[in-house]
């Protein structure tokens, strides 16, 4: 049986100033806003959108939980 293979993805934010891409392992990444991120995932994976509005706090508001199949995949063009 083979180890499955992670999938490399996309993410464009042009609604927030910042959101941060929390994956099930801990890690993070942060897209500011009208920026995109291309990212590594496993299929299956759920990855957290949390939206922070005010870079000086740690306030974080959850916009939304999204499989990583989901996501629309790297080099694409964006929806």
């Amino acid at each position: 049986m083979r180890a499955p293979q992670k999938i490399r993805k996309q993410y464009t934010n042009n609604e927030y100033p910042l959101v941060i891409m929390r994956f099930e392992d801990g890690h993070e990444i942060k897209v500011y806003q009208n920026t995109g991120k291309e990212f590594d995932a496993w299929p299956g994976e759920t990855i957290k959108l949390l939206a922070m509005y005010d870079p000086t706090s740690n306030d974080r508001e959850l916009v939304e939980s999204r499989k990583a199949d989901d996501f629309a995949d790297a080099g694409a063009a964006s929806a």
